[in-house]
């Protein structure tokens, strides 16, 4: 049986990859800072993309997207936030903040990545 940490890693690279795949620049992974941790941060295009990652085995906690609380939003932007603020930004960029919700059943992973939380 494969580990909730394990899992949660081999979500993150899958997605990453997924991420790159479809044309985005991935700027960072696994972001820590005082105020929490950001799994990938991104650019597609002129936007800063935040995105969390949930990978399930199962709905039997609910799926991964299910999970994103209000509060997970807020501690979400308020890493955004320092992140921007660390990095410098003379004016702040547009950003966006997406989850990508793996099902990782059997084999062969099911994504759903919803944009604009």
């Amino acid at each position: 049986m494969e580990s909730k940490q394990s899992l949660g890693k081999s979500g993150e690279e899958f997605a990453s990859r997924f991420v790159i795949e479809s044309g985005l620049s991935i700027l960072a992974r696994n972001y820590r800072c005082p105020k929490g941790e950001m799994d990938i941060i991104a650019r597609d295009g002129e936007v800063l993309v935040f995105i969390e990652v949930r990978t399930r085995r199962s709905s039997f906690r609910g799926w991964g997207e299910e999970s994103i609380t209000p509060g997970k939003v807020q501690r979400l932007q308020t890493v955004a936030s320092y992140y921007l603020l660390q990095q410098g930004y003379p004016n702040w960029p547009s950003i966006r903040f997406d989850v990508i919700a793996i099902r990782w059943i059997g084999d062969k992973p099911a994504i759903n990545w919803i944009k604009s939380i």
